[in-house]
């Protein structure tokens, strides 16, 4: 069965391809949005919705992040009561477990002040006030009021709504088969089981397996999976734990090459009740197995940064696979070595915050448009020319055997 031709395929529907197909039919374009599972069914169901500058040093990504700070505030007024995203403003507060730690924060705060991030210092007493609960002889921190939250799942359903009442297609349990391309090389569609979608664009929104798209179109892109384990607990007083909460290892930890176990917890109440504790990193291909030494660390972690929590049930847990580049930034934009295939993949930790302003890019790429930030830095050919000293595997060759075809899943 074909669909009428359209100006772009979207292969993905979680939070970055429902951004993309949000913003491309708001400019106009004709847009299909294909997945083999459901709406958030891979990375960004797993996500705690982490909408974050404070992790982030000066340069490219936290330019797109502050872009994404805004968008995401349109986003939660714009869109109507019934699609609300649960947006929570509740900021960011760092912490600094001595005055060697205190120092290095300072010094990085100053360097994002200067880039547009609000960044406040707060004594140990200023920490009790705004945390009650947290545990006492920390050295300081600071306070990010930028820092949000959103609940990722219902932010991707919303963003899809939208788009389809645009008229975009959105065709779930569908897996893209193959990337169609002319006598030339150009895109000129994809298929599924279901046949063919015709459009002079396709866009790689598939998250981890990101790199496997490629391939499918003929090119290669270095994404690799990066496990992370998350903590969910009973559900709590409202307003016991009030903003996003880790200590400063945690930005050590996201700049990370490692690929062995690291965690440093990241502690915060939802509207629910029940406090979400994580996060773990480590590359162990896509192998689920669940890690005791991981959720120890965390709930470790966790109760030395609040006390309270150590009488607390942990009432389940769940991972994902964050998609990893080895720059750590995204790859998102037109790939020169297959006209008409774009990449908005490789987010890493940071997907559901770059969401929005990755959704823009994309769209201004669409659309010939000037972009909003620059994009040179997210360009997906810019490993082709790394140098020797580089070191990272590809991403198919991996322990547990090649990952999942994408068709395809974030």
């Amino acid at each position: 069965m074909s669909a009428p031709s359209l100006d772009a395929v979207i292969v993905g529907a979680g939070v970055v391809g429902a951004a993309c197909a949000y913003y491309a039919t708001r400019a106009g374009l004709s847009v299909a949005v294909v997945d083999r599972g459901p709406v958030a069914g891979g990375t960004t169901g797993a996500g705690e919705g982490n909408l974050l500058v404070s992790d982030k040093e000066p340069g490219p990504e936290l330019e797109l992040a502050l872009l994404s700070t805004r968008l995401w505030r349109e986003l939660a007024a714009a869109l109507p009561p019934e699609d609300a995203v649960e947006y929570e403003p509740k900021g960011g507060l760092v912490l600094a477990p001595d005055e060697t730690a205190l120092t290095a924060l300072r010094a990085f705060a100053a360097g994002q002040r200067a880039a547009g991030v609000e960044a406040r210092e707060v004594d140990e007493h200023g920490l009790a006030d705004l945390e009650p609960e947290l545990t006492k002889g920390l050295a300081g921190g600071f306070h990010y009021p930028q820092d949000a939250q959103v609940q990722p799942a219902r932010a991707a359903a919303a963003l899809l709504r939208a788009a389809r009442s645009r008229g975009a297609l959105v065709r779930l349990g569908e897996e893209v088969t193959a990337v169609l391309t002319g006598p030339h090389g150009a895109v000129r569609g994809v298929r599924t089981p279901r046949g063919e979608l015709h459009a002079p664009a396709v866009v790689n929104a598939t998250g981890t397996w990101g790199g496997r798209l490629a391939a499918l179109a003929g090119t290669r892109l270095p994404v690799l999976p990066r496990r992370g384990f998350v903590l969910v607990t009973e559900p709590l007083p409202p307003g016991l734990i009030r903003h996003k909460v880790y200590a400063a290892d945690y930005i050590a930890d996201v700049a990370s090459d490692s690929a062995a176990l690291q965690s440093s917890a990241v502690v915060e109440g939802t509207p629910a009740g029940p406090v979400l504790i994580g996060a773990t990193r480590e590359r162990v291909g896509f192998d689920r197995t669940l890690s005791t030494e991981a959720l120890h660390r965390l709930a470790g972690q966790a109760t030395a940064l609040f006390p309270r929590l150590a009488d607390v049930h942990a009432i389940r847990t769940y991972c994902g696979f964050r998609p990893y580049l080895p720059d750590h930034l995204p790859a998102i934009g037109p790939d020169p070595r297959v006209p008409g295939l774009h990449h908005a993949c490789g987010h890493e930790g940071a997907g559901i915050g770059l969401a929005p302003a990755t959704g823009l890019l994309v769209t201004a790429a669409l659309t010939g448009d000037e972009p909003p930030v620059g994009v040179w830095p997210f360009r997906p050919e810019r490993f082709d020319s790394r140098g020797p000293a580089d070191d990272f595997s590809d991403p198919f060759d991996r322990p547990d055997g090649p990952p999942p075809s994408p068709g395809a899943r974030t």
